[in-house]
């Protein structure tokens, strides 16, 4: 009897509302029994973590008593790195480049600048930072920011000359203006520029020293509201730099030269260096160079203070990269960087201005790396980086990502990677160590892998919301490498990245690897934690014929059945594994590169390191002068031993074990007597497939030497190639190349290109009862197709008997290509694909029998009344659930009319199964299973960029992810329990942190006025002394991160807590600072009176003549 379940009816009703509901279908009762436990509640989706360098960097800042780091970008994103495992992004909504950063030291607050010239200001005291308040600017635009250490008060240059005050506390402006005409009066005919510099004297709060594009600096007395000395050179500044007794200033100039001038001389410089122009002879001002973008002045108690610049290199220095220069007593030190300087900063012991700086690193922004050096040590060596920053180090180019693995696969692969770890970096700890980690975890193993331009894999650890990279396989090894482009072979079909990593297929409990590659290339891996040296790299090359007369495949192939054997291939070069091919002897008669592979594999013994080691090497050959097509798909199992591929011209099946290749035929063969659609034979040279999967936007080549780019340059995924055939059905029916593929609409029909594979024990023929070994096929057409498997059972019968295949035919048809397929058991839990454990592949033969055994894909409890089993399939409009062997299609929905589907999975919540899917419209959606109901549709990221589609992946627990810039991973979630958690898993920014004690200014500094000047700001720039400013001038914006906002978002009574706590902390240590100050003149009064009292003793029987 049938379940009555009313949230069914309720669903049901649902459905018949929606146009692309799931629709049921009737007269079928396999679905009976099934419960579904998720619901749409148990969905949302929201952003998590942004890992990896940030792109397009722009400014950064420093808070030297939080130790924590701030990084702007062009297009108006926030980073914040603390400690390793502490790091944040924000936004800012209008985008504009971030021009400066300021922090409030110690406060928990950062301002930032942009080039829309407005101002923000940010609060770090909650873990997802928000904007307090902001400003934006009207009539001048912003060009320089400078907030003193402890003040509230932040100066504003603008282009125009002028500079204005902002009270950071209230975010208004002040009515005190210092105008440009006012700042220079005579000094200058013309106008004196933008505003380059703004500082106060170190020694004086009420000195402000302001830098003029043109090369004025004028020392502005903030009391007297004048200038007090002016300052001229001829060339334009850059920067300046404050000497820390505030007697000295050094400035750089766009000639490459440093001026240094002594405060009260205001007439010509002190000294005139130019720290890499050569000296001239006869007394003559040395050559002019570059710009000496920035430079920054630090002194030290015991030794010589440091000047470190950027910039100013010669002109004759054409190529050499950039430089940073470091200058300490008589040395000079030039560090080489790999990048353009963006900025850089010096870390100091001290956060006061006003004392003996004491540098010990510098932070060294790049525009594509973040380098700190150690000024401590002999030779400046760099820390080493604990950010995930080398993401980028050679461009992605393909991106899986795997939740819930093997506990045992991380430690694993970290073993071997921490072999490969440089050598050289400073002995310190990281000083940008600020923030504390979150309070909860995700329990589960994350593992993101992804492939590079370079040809090289990196795995990286991704659990707990944190990301390190654990190991790097460098897959061009295999290969020969020419040395030049001139020795480059005539067989290559891209002409740059020949080594690019296209697809990639991981096993995670045998760590078994398989990459294919866009030189039609595929390497499988196995791990080992032994080095060997491979005298021969076994290789297998398979010719795949374009021609549908000409299908090669075995020879005891027939409508339903093919057992193959080794040899049946009609390729000479398939049937053994070869150590290399002979390029030279397998051209034809008529000079056409014919059984060639695209590469050469290397002829000289490979050593191998502990870690992935190549097992086999297998390569699509040129046919008749035409070059492989690129593979579009790939899946590797263990407990079979095969690994299979395809493209536009058919599928190949590999025994990876036996090194011999199973299987090799067209799709059209796959139907057998049963395909539904119409091919006509053609030549392979009437039309071309773009020679790289990954092109995009770029014509079709029509000749062997029209090549396509590298894959870094027109990047695009298998999917996206696909995608454009079958939108350009509707296009021009003669054999002219499109932009979006190079097939014909009238070939275009006849080319149904492989899209995914899937392994699994299923029931494949309709008078199957027992599930045996298949392989499912997913196709460009919308079509699901089955191979059966026989696969020898014990270890011994596999390494001599070939495994047997027969085809299935066609199970069922969708709209759309294939995305992604999988197998559900009767209860319509999600089956296990099925494994061979890991073993040490170079470990005695007794001791791997051991471990070799096939894991069931299902506890043997479930195997024993498996008569039904279900298939559910989903491609790019589609989404369909199939009952097996039956093969009765018993749910359908249609996930989108408008659009097309990118990456679908079938993915595991804690609370049950679902489909996830990415929209080319960015649309996110879910649908339950097995009935799918559409339980999230939200419209969250448009496709604006290929790099979104070709790197988008969905994992299990509700986890996604995707590259969201050239350098940067962005890592959602669409699981509501993952969103609830996330407040606490997220790191802290802001610790409670005693501020340093302020410099002892000793007795007879504070007697006679020599130290440190303080000034009450307030009495200067409060509305009451200075009035109020014009209204005109810059809008006040009230940000959605005010307190009312912290409230909100504070968890209760355990924010309210945290607030208390810090308040009392802060007023606990504002009341020590003001015991400590009365004691210290307690201090200086008994000793003044002890003083006086001494003279008095001395002098007081003496007369006058006497003194």
């Amino acid at each position: 009897m049938k379940k009555f379940n009313i949230r069914k009816v309720l669903d049901g009703l649902t459905a018949a509302s929606s146009s692309s509901a799931a629709s049921p279908q009737t007269g079928n009762r396999e679905n009976d029994m099934i419960q579904e436990t998720l619901q749409s509640e148990n969905f949302q989706l929201c952003k998590t973590l942004r890992h990896g360098f940030p792109y397009q960097p722009s400014s950064m800042a420093f808070d030297p008593v939080q130790k924590i780091l701030a990084i702007g970008t062009q297009s108006g994103a926030l980073r914040l790195f603390g400690r390793a495992g502490v790091e944040c992004y924000c936004q800012h909504e209008s985008g504009s480049a971030v021009i400066q950063l300021e922090f409030l030291v110690n406060e928990g607050a950062l301002v930032s600048a942009l080039a829309d010239d407005s101002i923000h200001l940010w609060n770090l005291r909650q873990k997802l930072p928000a904007i307090l308040h902001s400003l934006k600017f009207n009539r001048e635009r912003i060009t320089f920011c400078h907030l003193p250490f402890q003040s509230k008060w932040l100066y504003v240059g603008t282009e125009r000359g002028n500079i204005h005050i902002v009270n950071v506390e209230s975010f208004t402006l002040s009515g005190y203006v210092i105008m440009w005409n006012k700042a220079i009066e005579l000094s200058s005919k013309t106008h004196p520029g933008p505003v380059v510099h703004i500082s106060d004297n170190p020694m004086d709060e009420g000195k402000l020293l302001i830098g003029f594009e043109c090369g004025i600096v004028v020392l502005w007395d903030l009391k007297s509201k004048k200038a007090d000395y002016r300052y001229n050179y001829d060339e334009a500044i850059h920067s300046v730099a404050w000497h820390h007794e505030g007697k000295q200033f050094v400035c750089s100039h766009s000639d490459g030269t440093l001026t240094t001038w002594n405060v009260r001389a205001p007439a010509k410089p002190a000294q005139i260096i130019t720290p890499h122009g050569k000296q001239a002879k006869d007394g003559k001002k040395p050559e002019p160079c570059k710009p000496i973008l920035k430079v920054e002045y630090k002194t030290t108690r015991a030794g010589d203070p440091f000047m470190i610049l950027s910039g100013g290199l010669s002109y004759d220095t054409v190529g050499r990269r950039a430089c940073l220069t470091v200058m300490h007593g008589k040395s000079t030190a030039v560090l080489e960087m790999d990048y353009p300087i963006v900025d850089f900063l010096t870390l100091c012991e001290t956060p006061y201005p006003n004392d003996f700086q004491e540098p010990y690193a510098v932070v060294v922004l790049l525009e594509k790396d973040l380098v700190v050096i150690d000024l401590a040590q002999i030779g400046y060596p760099i820390y080493e980086n604990p950010y995930p920053l080398s993401i980028h180090e050679s461009p992605v180019t393909c991106c899986e990502y795997f939740v819930d693995c093997p506990a045992e696969v991380i430690p694993a692969i970290y073993s071997v990677g921490s072999r490969q770890k440089r050598q050289g970096f400073s002995k310190k700890e990281w000083p940008i160590s600020g923030g504390n980690w979150g309070q909860g975890a995700l329990s589960y193993p994350e593992v993101i892998i992804t492939g590079h331009a370079d040809g090289s894999v990196k795995f990286w650890d991704a659990s707990s919301l944190m990301l390190q990279v654990l190991y790097k396989l460098k897959t061009a090894k295999v290969f020969e490498k020419p040395r030049s482009k001139e020795e480059r072979s005539s067989t290559d079909i891209v002409d740059e990245d020949p080594f690019a990593i296209q697809i990639l297929s991981w096993c995670p409990e045998s760590r078994v690897l398989c990459v294919a590659g866009v030189s039609a290339h595929i390497i499988v891996y196995r791990f080992s934690k032994q080095e060997v040296t491979t005298e021969v790299v076994q290789l297998l090359e398979v010719r795949m014929q374009c021609e549908l007369n000409e299908v090669d495949s075995p020879e005891a192939a027939g409508e339903q059945s093919a057992v193959s054997t080794p040899g049946t291939s009609s390729s000479p070069q398939s049937s053994l594994p070869q150590s290399h091919p002979s390029t030279s002897s397998n051209n034809s008669s008529d000079g056409l590169r014919d059984n060639v592979p695209c590469l050469k594999v290397r002829s000289s013994p490979l050593k191998q390191s502990p870690g992935y080691q190549v097992e086999l090497v297998i390569q699509l050959v040129w046919v008749s002068g035409e070059p492989p097509q690129p593979i579009t798909s790939l899946s590797v199992n263990s407990a079979y031993g095969l690994v299979v591929f395809g493209n536009g011209y058919g599928l190949a099946v590999v025994d990876y074990i036996q090194k011999t290749l199973l299987l090799n035929v067209s799709t059209a063969e796959l139907y057998g007597s049963s395909d539904p659609h119409y091919r006509q034979p053609r030549s392979p040279r009437k039309a071309r497939q773009p020679s790289a999967g990954f092109c995009d936007g770029n014509d079709g080549p029509g000749a062997p030497e029209e090549r396509c780019k590298s894959p870094t340059s027109a990047k695009i995924s298998r999917k996206i190639n696909m995608i454009a055939d079958q939108k350009d059905d509707a296009r021009d029916n003669s054999f002219s190349r499109s932009r979006s593929s190079s097939v014909t609409s009238i070939d275009r029909e006849s080319r149904e290109v492989i899209t995914s594979f899937y392994f699994c024990d299923s029931l494949s023929k309709k008078s199957e009862m027992v599930a045996v070994p298949s392989l499912w096929i997913g196709t460009s057409q919308g079509n699901m197709l089955a191979i059966t498997l026989t696969v020898p059972s014990t270890p011994e019968q596999r390494m001599q008997q070939s495994v047997g295949i027969s085809f299935c035919g066609s199970v069922v048809s969708l709209k759309g290509g294939i995305l992604c397929m999988a197998q559900l058991d009767s209860s319509g839990t999600l089956v296990p694909h099925v494994y061979e454990p890991w073993y040490e592949p170079n470990a005695p033969e007794e001791e791997r029998e051991q471990t070799r055994k096939r894991r069931p894909n299902s506890p043997p409890s479930s195997q024993e009344n498996q008569d039904c089993q279900y298939a559910v399939v989903c491609s790019m409009k589609q989404a369909k659930v199939v009952a097996l062997p039956s093969q009765n299609c018993i749910y359908k929905h249609n996930i989108t009319e408008t659009s097309f589907v990118l990456r679908a999975d079938v993915v595991t919540l804690s609370a049950g199964l679902c489909i996830a899917c990415f929209c080319a419209n960015g649309h996110i959606m879910t649908l339950s299973l097995p009935s799918l109901r559409p339980l999230l549709d939200v419209n969250y990221l448009p496709l604006t960029d290929m790099r979104i589609a070709r790197t988008f992946c969905f994992s299990n627990q509700g986890q996604a992810l995707y590259l969201t810039s050239a350098t940067e991973i962005q890592r959602i979630t669409y699981s509501q329990e993952t969103c609830d958690n996330l407040q606490e898993m997220l790191g802290e920014l802001f610790t409670p942190v005693e501020t340093p004690e302020a410099p002892n200014r000793g007795f007879f500094k504070g007697l006679f006025g020599g130290g440190a000047q303080s000034l009450d700001r307030e009495d200067l720039f409060g509305e009451t002394a200075s009035g109020k400013a014009s209204r005109s001038l810059a809008q006040h914006i009230p940000g959605p991160g005010g307190m009312e906002g912290m409230k909100g978002a504070a968890s209760g009574v355990v924010g309210e807590l945290a607030r208390a706590r810090i308040a009392l902390d802060e007023r606990g240590q504002k009341l020590g600072e003001l015991e400590e100050r009365t004691a210290a003149m307690m201090s200086s009064a008994d000793s003044f009176s002890k003083h006086a009292h001494d003279m008095m003793l001395k002098y007081k029987d003496k007369k006058w003549y006497q003194l």
